[in-house]
């Protein structure tokens, strides 16, 4: 994060914030950011002491919006022929209503809906924004595709743990607004893609709903390794979930079914451009606790999964809403 301690790694690149650059050996005198990370992987995977085992990050920098620029998404020009004749939809919670749904703190001063202002405030500059930003996450698809091709090339791809997830959610107008900084399910929820040469074979291709984290991938990683993780580290090694050999693990330590969320106040951001907030995360409810403004929710996920109705102050959720704050008290010490 901006000073890279690039002498602690073997191999390192660092470059973010914009999808081109400057490259006159190139036609056209530049170069994609998903094309540089393509080709940063493909030296490393090819130049690399074959008789080591190795670990390699590939941290594309798309799908991320340029923030202070008019077109945020600027994919390829090669994929430029890709969605145009697709429609894509609005969420159901992309509503006026449910903006107004929001505590009363969310303004046109939230850096969620100021963003929402520069891309998807308009229906055609929605439809614009979002066949950009799709068509940027399918280079970043063709990328993934090319160094995996370059494992399954060294004959290493059997042998090699493939994780492929994200650092946040994203906001594509659902309450109207942009990008991430919330507890709400768009903001919080990530891909996450498992390719493991351990997975037991009635594992493959299947989906799984229990709660990962990203304090999971260090662990999961240090597992494969052969390597016991930290007692302080925090998170579980995922493989427990995919392997049969491990079926023993989740008997005597069943997998989490909650887990707390935080943002806190982020350094010099006035609160009211981004609200710090925590929350406790059950596959039934979420309650959501906005630290500096005192104001909690309470969404019944099962019925209202897009998160619309608050019901904190309905009766027959009162035993739950007991829990809830008990359990989040719980763990806020527990991560202290």
């Amino acid at each position: 994060m901006w000073d890279f301690p690039s002498a602690s790694y073997d191999f390192a690149r660092q470059y973010e914030g914009r999808h081109w650059y400057e490259d006159r050996k190139r036609p056209g005198g530049r170069v994609h950011v998903t094309k540089r990370n393509e080709e940063d992987a493909i030296e490393f995977l090819t130049s690399r002491p074959r008789d080591r085992p190795f670990c390699l990050t590939v941290a594309f920098f798309a799908t991320h919006a340029e923030d202070n620029a008019v077109e945020q998404y600027k994919p390829m020009p090669e994929s430029m022929h890709l969605y145009v004749n697709d429609t894509v939809p609005l969420a159901p919670s992309a509503t006026q209503e449910a903006w107004e749904a929001m505590p009363y703190f969310f303004n046109e001063r939230n850096e969620g809906r100021v963003r929402w202002r520069k891309r998807f405030d308009e229906p055609e500059k929605f439809q614009t924004m979002m066949k950009n930003y799709f068509r940027m996450a399918t280079e970043v698809d063709s990328a993934c595709n090319i160094i995996v091709e370059e494992l399954k090339k060294q004959v290493i791809l059997n042998s090699t743990l493939v994780i492929f997830t994200t650092d946040n959610g994203y906001f594509h107008s659902e309450h109207m607004l942009a990008d991430k900084f919330y507890p709400h399910q768009e903001s919080i929820r990530v891909p996450l893609i498992i390719r493991d040469p351990r997975m037991s074979q009635g594992r493959i291709g299947t989906t799984n709903s229990d709660f990962t984290l990203s304090i999971d991938l260090a662990p999961t990683i240090l597992s494969a390794a052969k390597i016991i993780p930290p007692l302080k580290m925090q998170g579980r090694d995922i493989s427990v979930l995919y392997r049969d050999d491990l079926a023993n693990h989740m008997i005597s330590n069943p997998w989490r079914t909650d887990f707390y969320y935080e943002l806190p106040q982020l350094n010099k951001v006035d609160i009211n451009v981004i609200c710090p907030s925590e929350a406790l995360v059950r596959k039934d409810f979420k309650l959501i606790n906005w630290t500096h403004h005192m104001q909690e929710q309470l969404f019944d996920l099962q019925k209202d999964p897009w998160e619309i109705i608050d019901v904190i102050n309905n009766t027959q959720h009162q035993l739950v809403l007991i829990q809830m704050r008990e359990r989040l008290r719980e763990l806020r010490e527990f991560v202290k």
